[in-house]
């Protein structure tokens, strides 16, 4: 986690000692109730806005702070106890998906304490889907099919992964890979019925009207997704060209999505190599006989993935980067 996205809690003086330390490490910030701080605002506030809530001291007072706030495994940041005398790190909260146990994990080697992981694939030594996925940057497209296969897992089982990317190493005990449709887990940038993985492979390239408002370019994009199959969560940039630079549709839709919109010349798109969909009207207007396309190439260092699709004065286009995976999904 980077810094700024984790917020540390203490109840007491000792334990506000041992929030500094791990703030000072982890790189979070520090209050404690004592200088009048509320349990409940601060809870409310962190839980809003960070990616991990350290709670200095009891455990069951940090569940309780919570629970109101709980909603699911996919959204929630990750919660930990540390009890003031650091003997042991407690994810309570979102251990794979939200990066508790990982972080638990590197609470006990910075302070010596014992992290006190109970997920069930961990204390079985078993592969970690969810887990993996954070790991390598992917997002689960429906939380509710991890359990399913962690079952298999559970039970001595082996569940078949097709991925459309390389994974580097051999696969863990309980996890093969195969090229049958009807695989038990998928790594794609496309939806299918199983359990799916996302990576962050693609770039959407936009062309547009002056002008055009951010609900606009957002019903093009879901129709784009609709059609294509493609899942939103793969998409991790944007690019267009820079005369589209000042344009607060484009760039209040990017922002919603998190997305880095790059801006490129009409030189630097048209010395983008490949077969594009030219266009008299687009190369006399930009200079340029494609934006959207060229655009999402450039970003992506790739191969064209979805070629234009156009609508309502919108353009838009996706191409696929390399993406390094590999069976990892432990820091330690």
């Amino acid at each position: 986690m980077k810094k700024g996205e984790i917020a540390c809690l203490a109840f007491t003086e000792k334990g506000r000692a041992l929030a500094e330390t791990l703030g000072k490490a982890l790189g979070g910030e520090v209050k404690c109730t004592r200088d009048g701080v509320s349990l409940a605002d601060w809870t409310a506030e962190a839980f809003a806005s960070k990616r991990a809530l350290i709670y200095v001291g009891a455990a069951g007072i940090a569940v309780r702070a919570v629970a109101p706030h709980l909603a699911s495994k996919a959204s929630d940041p990750a919660v930990l106890a540390v009890d003031a005398s650091g003997r042991f790190a407690v994810p309570l909260a979102s251990g794979h998906l939200g990066g508790a146990n990982e972080l638990a994990r590197r609470i006990a080697r910075l302070i010596g304490a014992t992290a006190v992981i109970t997920t069930a694939t961990d204390v079985n030594g078993v592969f970690a889907v969810d887990e993996w996925a954070r790991a390598q940057g992917m997002t689960v497209a429906d939380v509710s099919k991890i359990k399913a296969a962690s079952a298999r897992l559970l039970a001595g089982e082996t569940v078949a992964v097709r991925s459309a990317f390389p994974i580097d190493g051999a696969p863990p005990e309980g996890v093969c890979l195969t090229d049958a449709d009807d695989a038990g887990m998928w790594v794609d940038v496309r939806a299918h019925d199983a359990l799916t993985l996302v990576p962050p492979a693609l770039v959407l390239g936009v062309g547009c009207r002056r002008g055009t408002a951010a609900e606009a370019l957002e019903e093009r994009f879901s129709a784009l997704c609709a059609e294509t199959g493609v899942l939103p969560e793969a998409v991790f940039a944007a690019a267009t060209i820079d005369l589209k630079r000042g344009e607060t549709g484009l760039e209040s839709f990017c922002a919603a999505h998190g997305w880095e919109l790059a801006y490129y010349t009409a030189e630097e798109l048209a010395a983008v190599g490949g077969e594009f969909a030219a266009s008299e009207f687009v190369a006399q207007t930009t200079g340029v006989d494609n934006v959207c396309e060229r655009a999402a190439v450039k970003r992506a260092g790739g191969e064209l993935a979805v070629k234009k699709i156009a609508g309502g004065g919108v353009t838009l286009a996706l191409a696929k980067r390399d993406i390094h995976l590999d069976w990892r999904w432990q820091n330690g």
